[in-house]
């Protein structure tokens, strides 16, 4: 079958090769265990369930396994799901690996690379600019392979280096617009303000939080290591103080998880297209599956609203 498992219709069969994103051990009504698995490709998701599972089954199908699928395409609370027939491990000769199912950002890593170098070397203010060089050095492997969540927004291979790129040119013209804005912390702002996803989260290929995600948070962990890496260049003075509070409020406000909201212009600016980028994305992603005059599934994290797809042009 040459769709992806996104595109499937329910009604029709499957067969293929999917990557386990996760799996989850239930009891049914009839107290047999069973396993809700999510399997992604480059196409997106499906839930998955996995009936009257064996012990060997829970040790082997694990996240980020790839397994060959035979199962029909069923309807489940208004949404699709793969009922499975047949599954097994892939073998070698199988010729797959798990970079074959992973989205990936629309833009060329060297690209997303290119841009955020270009901003690092327009920056002004020195102690900035050594501080951004220090973390992209630091992570310039995982920043460009990440996601930027598990769920709901840019969570795609180089997902984080995307939103970054993407909050970079949005503030290039506000900028443009409130020429009083300091340009060096905002940019810096907006590199550095999710870089502690990439401890947050366990990996890029079927993302989980990580203890120290789950006790502390990308927020918490980044503003400690702002303050280690000044240190350990010998940077003293406003800029460092200025950096961690864009990171601690780039959420806005504490139900969203900011211990302090923005206090500072540029702090403001970083949250609004912060918000922004990430809204446009799951916007732009859930209207990407639908036909003009028709309306997306719900999006949760977007107050559960249906969007709908203009017919005109």
């Amino acid at each position: 079958m040459s769709k992806g498992i996104a595109e499937a219709v329910v009604g029709e069969q499957f067969e293929g090769f999917l990557l386990i994103k996760s799996a989850d051990k239930g009891v049914a009504s009839n107290g047999k265990p069973f396993l809700t698995i999510i399997f992604r490709d480059r196409s997106g998701e499906i839930d998955a369930k996995l009936w009257e599972i064996s012990k060997e089954d829970e040790e082997v199908f694990l996240p980020e396994s790839i397994v060959h699928v035979h199962g029909d395409i069923r309807q489940f609370r208004g949404k699709p799901q793969l009922n499975i027939r047949q599954i097994r491990l892939t073998s070698p000769t199988d010729g797959v690996s798990p970079e074959d199912f992973m989205e990936k950002a629309p833009v060329p890593v060297e690209e997303l690379q290119e841009y955020i170098t270009k901003k690092i070397f327009e920056m002004q203010n020195p102690n900035i600019q050594r501080l951004v060089r220090y973390f992209v050095r630091k992570y310039e492997h995982d920043l460009f392979v990440y996601p930027a969540a598990t769920k709901n927004h840019h969570e795609y291979a180089a997902g984080l280096a995307h939103h970054v790129v993407s909050m970079l040119k949005l503030a290039d013209q506000i900028k443009s617009l409130y020429p009083d804005i300091n340009a060096d912390l905002l940019y810096a702002g907006i590199i550095l303000h999710d870089i502690g996803k990439v401890k947050e989260l366990s990996s890029p290929m079927s993302p989980t939080y990580t203890l120290e995600g789950k006790l502390l948070g990308h927020i918490t962990m980044m503003v400690d290591e702002v303050s280690s890496a000044a240190e350990e260049l010998g940077i003293e003075g406003e800029e460092v103080l200025l950096l961690q509070h864009l990171i601690l409020s780039h959420h806005g406000k504490a139900e969203w998880g900011s211990p302090k909201a923005p206090q500072i212009r540029e702090a403001e600016v970083l949250h609004l297209i912060d918000l922004m980028d990430a809204k446009m994305n799951m916007m732009n992603r859930a209207l990407a599956k639908v036909k003009p005059g028709e309306f997306t599934e719900r999006i949760y994290p977007l107050n559960n609203r249906s969007l709908y797809k203009p017919t005109i042009e």
